[in-house]
């Protein structure tokens, strides 16, 4: 068998795909090896040059019909077919729910060890992969050394820092997979959801209710401050899964992960779930009338009180302050 060589990157989304190339660089330059993405889909090859910019030595084209909208089983098929015939030492996959479907069923069929929603990659002395990944509810850090490859890892969205674009030249590889495999579902209709103008995780200023928050309709007070200080409005798990307020896309553990610059928790206890999605933020802000919340213990300012009295009185301050006379 030949020996693994390369590290390679793969994301459905575009963004992802760019943070991870810059972790990918500096992993592949210490091994003296190239960083190489997959890039899969139909009519996507006008992307390559762009990755190319942002640090892909080459590029591997993926370009047909039945992969224009992602389904599992030809996805997977195809990496795992280009994987064995290549195979790379490190792949990075980016850690979204079609990504971490894929990762976990690759790593399966090819044998070998899949670590999930890693925060930090490096090479040990042996040129391991050394993972870092936080668990129990961001209780504990664990760090994890692949014993055989190729080494997978997933990489949740904004762990790394976007790489400068670069006018640079790389390879362009049209890449063709002989049979893809049928998908075990079928596509019966999509729908567009409701969108925010700025994903979540790219908002400087969020703003979150829980629990205290007493009725869905009181959001409103919430969303009123946003529009002063330009921020988003985002919410727990309990509102989402417990009271059925909101379809799922709620900010912790589970959910997403966030690190504005402005955070600002109103009637939030405050669970490890929870902070463990907004453990990065720079300054954090807790509303809450229990003295005893648990968020109280992470936030660098505290207002202990109601919010249906804070969350005006700090609306009113702010439009005097922030509106020209």
């Amino acid at each position: 068998m030949s020996e693994h060589k390369g590290v390679w990157v793969y994301s459905e989304s575009k963004d992802l795909t760019i943070e991870m190339l810059g972790k990918g660089s500096e992993l592949a330059s210490k091994l003296q090896t190239k960083l190489s993405t997959l890039l899969i889909g139909h009519d996507v090859k006008n992307q390559a040059n762009e990755l190319i910019g942002y640090g892909a030595d080459k590029v591997m084209v993926v370009d047909n019909p039945q992969l224009k909208t992602f389904q599992s089983e030809p996805y997977l098929g195809a990496v795992t077919s280009l994987v064995k015939e290549h195979k790379p030492e490190i792949l990075l996959i980016g850690s979204t729910r079609r990504g971490r479907e894929l990762a976990a069923r690759l790593a399966t069929r090819l044998e070998t060890g899949c670590v999930p929603d890693c925060t930090q990659l490096s090479l040990d002395e042996q040129g391991r992969l050394v993972t870092e990944r936080i668990v129990y509810g961001g209780n504990a850090l664990v760090t994890q050394v692949f014993q055989i490859k190729p080494q997978i890892a997933c990489v949740p969205p904004r762990t790394f820092e976007k790489p400068a674009f670069k006018e640079r030249t790389g390879d362009v590889m049209d890449v063709s997979v002989t049979q893809l495999e049928t998908s075990r579902t079928e596509t019966i209709e999509v729908k567009p959801i409701e969108a925010a103008a700025v994903k979540i995780e790219e908002a400087k200023v969020v703003i979150v209710g829980g629990r205290g928050v007493e009725k869905k309709e009181d959001f409103a007070l919430l969303e009123n401050l946003c529009h002063i200080i330009g921020g988003q409005v985002g919410y727990t798990r309990p509102l989402a899964e417990d009271r059925k307020w909101f379809k799922g896309d709620w900010i912790g553990l589970s959910g997403h992960k966030i690190k504005p610059v402005l955070y600002i928790s109103c009637g939030v206890s405050g669970v490890i779930q929870h902070v463990a999605g907004i453990r990065d933020s720079q300054i954090i802000v807790a509303i809450n009338k229990d003295p005893e919340a648990p968020i109280f213990e992470i936030a660098d300012y505290i207002v202990i009180g109601d919010l249906y009295e804070i969350v005006p009185a700090l609306e009113t301050a702010l439009r005097k302050l922030l509106t020209p006379s």
